[in-house]
């Protein structure tokens, strides 16, 4: 049996898929060393991992996209973040392939700096995408547009246009800082985009399926789709969940505090006359002063597929795992992205005709509502996402493929 190094980015919407991959390792027999979110340590360690937090300096630096509405500023803070992040990662994933001297190594497609050292270490290298990755694919609009694919030579103008415009740019900005990275904390050659430094992974395991992700014909073999792999943590259903007599309207924000009170306070005022029970979930807590109707309660967490077995819609944040968690469960969506990947996941709901999405700049009660209701009515489009992710294969089919490049590596 191997052993398997694994560096995450420290945010929980990234540690439980990669908990989920790790967990079905760890039952084959696979030995795993793994740095993370602090906070998760001690969790992931009951599950059987060698865990410890990554640096305390990686922790201590925000992704920091702005407002996330003009493309070119976020990518900058984004970047400028990543490779901050990175020279701390190197060091930390080196220390750990020194210790441990693993068979393979799993890395976050977010931990830019851990990648580097993978990739400069020669080892079997595996990277997993915890969310939409930006990589170009022919037929589908530059990353970030919130586009959805446009058909024809109008789309392709289209889709040309924004890319010389601003994408374009906006990349080649990016490609200089990541290069400038590559350099300081592995000694690596340049890159000629981001896509080609996501390529230098032998093989980046995207954790959804379609139909709700895109088709791309030109991922592979760099790149493949195997459904969510979360693992969600065991807990007993809360006494108040039986009692409940309307059927649940699940509003979930994001892992990390994004200012979601706004989505919240407006779903609360949208659906506080409906026959339904709106359930919040907020890491951070209902905000002070926050008027919460009868017919709802905040709570600080509670897994979702508790809830999700009495849902009839989910109102989420865009995030790529609670949204696919709906939709894997047959709940249909609305989704409000507040940026980053949300809006590509939001654009892919809506391609796949399994939610609505909304802008939250026009987010009011009214609109909410009505989203709410048409997305009952979208039960074809939810079955077929539902379809599609489950027979991706999930955690199995990335430990299959994982176990796969270490085969390669023996022969």
């Amino acid at each position: 049996m191997a052993t398997i190094a694994a560096y995450t980015s420290p945010a929980l919407g990234h540690v439980l898929p990669f908990a989920g991959v790790l967990r079905e390792l760890r039952r084959r027999g696979h030995s795993i060393r793994l740095r993370t979110l602090t906070s998760e340590a001690g969790r992931m360690r009951d599950l059987g991992f060698d865990a410890d937090g990554v640096d305390e300096r990686v922790e201590a630096i925000a992704l920091d996209d702005g407002d996330g509405r003009r493309v070119r500023d976020s990518m900058r803070g984004m970047s400028e973040a990543h490779c901050l992040r990175a020279t701390h990662e190197a060091t930390d994933l080196q220390t750990m392939i020194d210790d441990a001297r693993p068979d393979l190594v799993l890395t976050d497609i977010s931990a830019w700096g851990a990648a580097a050292v993978a990739e400069r270490s020669g080892l079997p290298w595996v990277s997993l995408a915890t969310h939409p990755p930006a990589v170009r694919s022919k037929g589908c609009p530059p990353y970030g547009s919130g586009l959805r694919p446009a058909r024809g030579l109008g789309g392709q103008l289209r889709d040309a246009a924004l890319t010389t415009a601003v994408y374009g740019p906006a990349m080649r900005a990016l490609t200089l800082h990541l290069n400038a990275m590559r350099r300081e904390v592995a000694g690596l050659p340049p890159v000629r985009s981001y896509d080609a430094m996501v390529r230098r992974a032998p093989l980046t395991l995207v954790t959804t399926a379609e139909p709700l992700e895109y088709a791309h014909a030109d991922w592979a073999p760099h790149l493949r789709l195997v459904g969510p792999t979360a693992w969600e943590p065991a807990a007993p259903a809360p006494a108040w969940l039986a009692r409940l007599a309307h059927p649940i309207v699940l509003v979930a924000t994001a892992t990390a505090y994004r200012g979601d009170t706004e989505l919240v306070r407006t779903a609360l005022a949208a659906l506080a006359g409906e026959p339904v029970t709106v359930v919040v979930t907020m890491g951070e807590g209902a905000a002070p002063g926050l008027p919460v109707p009868r017919n709802a309660r905040i709570e600080r967490f509670l897994p979702h597929g508790l809830l999700l077995e009495r849902a009839k819609v989910a109102i989420t944040h865009g995030g790529l795992g609670v949204t696919q968690k709906a939709l894997a469960h047959r709940v249909p969506v609305v989704a409000v992205p507040a940026g980053r990947d949300q809006v590509e996941v939001a654009a892919r709901v809506q391609h796949a005709g399994a939610g609505v999405r909304l802008d939250p700049e026009r987010l009011t009660p009214a609109r909410l509502r009505d989203a709410v209701r048409r997305a009952r009515g979208m039960r074809e489009g939810v079955d077929a996402v539902a379809a599609g992710l489950a027979a991706a294969g999930g955690a199995p089919r990335a430990a299959d493929l994982i176990e796969e490049q270490l085969a390669a590596q023996q022969r």
